[in-house]
């Protein structure tokens, strides 16, 4: 394993818990690995995936993750794949032939793709060595994230009896980390823990009541690469704009934006042209960025998982870094609110199932199968409804079984040319990315000049080594130029009655998919707002409890750490004769040890090198004694 790591990483050795995930699931156990952002979760399945023989199925929702470590692999000489919505029929099939023949070490998949026909008849023809589950927490009912999708796993395990599972993970409660074990089918319990504190970090909650500008104040003092989250697309662009007017390189990110445009601005900002990333949620999952050294949330997370997972992108060089909340008074209330935004009355639910009936035309009795496009604006303004309220019923009728509600089912980039062939050969003046573009698309589709044709710009992009950003660029000036014609892809919602319309009166919502969902988000805004608004327990502390990491000291950074050292001077004498009476009484301690001590860390550190300077004490690579 380590001569793998050496070869294909440049690594000498594994660090924390990777070795032992990785003997565990080559042992062929079922196993769960608990990791926080930055511990290298990747390696504990890249590596035992080219140590044994077959092909590593990697279950992931992140596209753009898949998209990174396929073509990172690719670059060390590791044959990855992809099949994720948006690729073509003939490409799906073609990555699932070669993987069949054993032209593929790790195949990464969307939950959404497990159940399709095609996949489930190739799967039984490969030869997997074992099944890795990222972002496990999806799976169960208790996480914050829950994705029905993933249910779809334990029906693939069925199809491969033989074939170990690992689920990895960064965020998980002791309840989650039971319940990922059962859904997963787990042959016998075998989890490794990683410890979730992050020493380098410093969490900090700040009120204000001007959040743009303590903002602005926040990246003055901070110095370097920094995301910033916000609740909605509006106020990643509203703070994005307040950013760039103060002078600071900032762009906004949301699932809304194309493509294209997502692949510039995160290139853009990985490559530091761009110093922040204001974002929603969508942004940071699978994202590689060491140096980032603040994440800053002007509102608040829905949970402490989200919360703890996106604070968790700061400082994974292992350098000093800063998780900060702003605050202000009415953040709980809207926290409140977002429990009756996300959980309406179960009457609200049935009233938005009737408005679908009458606006798509759908009679009682009828609409089985049923597909439409879904926009969700129109439809809100016709029947005056708030948009986030109609989508969270959405989601209800959905888990209900009454509807498939598709929130942005990806339609593909299309592309048909206005000239003729020989009007095309004739033009002059192309600039050289127009007739890289022109080339590729007239080698790789054919039906160009009569119809359009899907088309995938990464694929162009890779045939013509160009940026994607460059190729949507290019294909918009030869629309421009009226030599093509260019339907960009776009992120449609889509609603398909799963069965026939039922009055909405007999509507059944089963506590398992409505009460009981809305106690434990419920209960997560809680301890959420009770984060927020404790300023007597260490921040680190509560996180680490919050996910059943019990610890006895504090981190010594966080605001709360730091107000109780200026408000509370501690004596070092008294710190001394602590430090020595633990020595005597264990004959030796380990730094960590002595962290455990009731004083902040910086002045526990500060009294063992005074210690060690009066050659009281000494250190033997973090074993202190006498």
């Amino acid at each position: 394993m380590k001569e793998l790591l050496r070869r294909y990483w440049g690594y000498d050795s594994f660090r924390g818990i990777q070795q032992e995930i990785i003997e565990s699931i080559c042992e062929g156990h079922d196993t769960l690995g608990l990791m926080p952002t930055g511990g290298g979760k990747s390696i504990t399945f890249q590596v035992p995936a080219l140590a044994k023989e077959g092909v590593c199925l990697v279950i992931t929702p992140l596209i753009a993750l898949m998209k990174d470590q396929v073509q990172n692999l690719r670059k060390r000489g590791i044959r990855a794949a992809a099949i994720y919505s948006g690729l073509s029929h003939d490409d799906t099939l073609r990555i699932l032939e070669n993987t069949i023949f054993g032209a593929v070490k790790l195949l990464y998949i969307s939950p959404e793709r497990l159940s399709s026909e095609l996949f489930q008849k190739k799967l039984s023809h490969m030869k997997v060595s074992f099944i890795c589950v990222d972002e496990a927490h999806c799976i169960s009912q208790w996480g914050y994230d829950f994705r029905p999708s993933y249910l779809e796993i334990a029906k693939v395990r069925q199809m491969l009896p033989e074939a170990p599972v690992l689920a990895l993970t960064a965020t998980a409660t002791p309840q989650v980390v039971e319940d990922i074990q059962r859904q997963l089918a787990f042959r016998s319990p075998r989890v490794f823990r990683m410890s979730f504190e992050r020493k380098n970090l410093s969490y900090k909650v700040e009120r204000t009541t001007d959040k743009p500008q303590h903002l602005i104040h926040i990246l003055n003092e901070i110095p370097g690469s920094a995301i910033v989250y916000a609740r909605s697309r509006q106020r990643t662009k509203e703070y994005a704009e307040t950013l760039r007017a103060a002078g600071i390189k900032a762009e906004y990110y949301h699932a809304g934006l194309d493509n294209a445009e997502k692949d510039r601005i995160q290139h853009e900002w990985q490559s530091d042209k761009i110093r922040v990333i204001v974002a929603t949620n969508a942004f940071g999952m699978g994202i590689d960025k060491p140096d980032v050294r603040l994440v800053a949330h002007v509102d608040c997370p829905d949970s402490i998982e989200a919360y703890f997972q996106e604070a968790g992108r700061a400082g994974r060089d292992g350098k000093d870094a800063y998780a900060i909340l702003l605050y202000d008074g009415s953040e709980a209330t809207k926290l409140q609110h977002r429990i009756s935004d996300t959980w309406p009355e179960k009457d609200y639910i049935r009233q938005v199932y009737d408005h679908l009936a009458y606006f798509f035309q759908i009679a009682v009795g009828s609409g089985f199968n049923a597909t439409f496009e879904f926009p969700i604006d129109k439809f809100s303004y016709t029947f005056k409804h708030f948009p986030i309220r109609v989508e969270a019923a959405l989601k209800i009728l959905d888990r209900a079984g009454y509807i498939e509600y598709k929130e942005e089912d990806e339609n593909r980039a299309r592309v048909m040319f206005i000239l003729d062939r020989d009007e095309l050969y004739q033009l002059r003046g192309n600039t050289p990315e127009e007739e890289k573009v022109i080339i590729a698309l007239l080698r790789n589709y054919s039906g160009l000049f009569s119809a359009f044709q899907y088309i995938d710009e990464a694929f162009i992009a890779q045939q013509t080594q160009l940026t994607t950003p460059i190729v949507y660029q290019t294909l918009k000036q030869l629309g421009q130029r009226h030599i093509i014609n260019f339907i960009p892809q776009k992120k449609i919602p889509f609603i398909r009655y799963a069965q026939r319309r039922e009055d909405s009166q007999f509507l059944v919502f089963p506590p398992a998919i409505y009460d009981e969902l809305k106690e434990r988000y419920t209960q997560r805004i809680k301890e959420m707002i009770r984060y927020a608004t404790t300023t007597n327990v260490c921040r680190s502390r509560i996180l680490l409890n919050y996910f059943g990491e019990t610890v006895t000291h504090d981190c010594g950074r966080c605001d709360v750490c730091l107000t109780e050292q200026r408000t509370s001077p501690v004596d070092i004498n008294q710190i001394k004769q602590h430090i020595l009476c633990m020595i005597d009484k264990e004959k030796a301690c380990s730094i960590q040890l002595l962290h455990t001590l009731p004083y902040p860390l910086n002045l526990i550190d500060q009294t063992i090198k005074m210690l060690i300077q009066e050659e009281i004490i000494t250190d033997h690579d973090g074993t202190i004694c006498f």
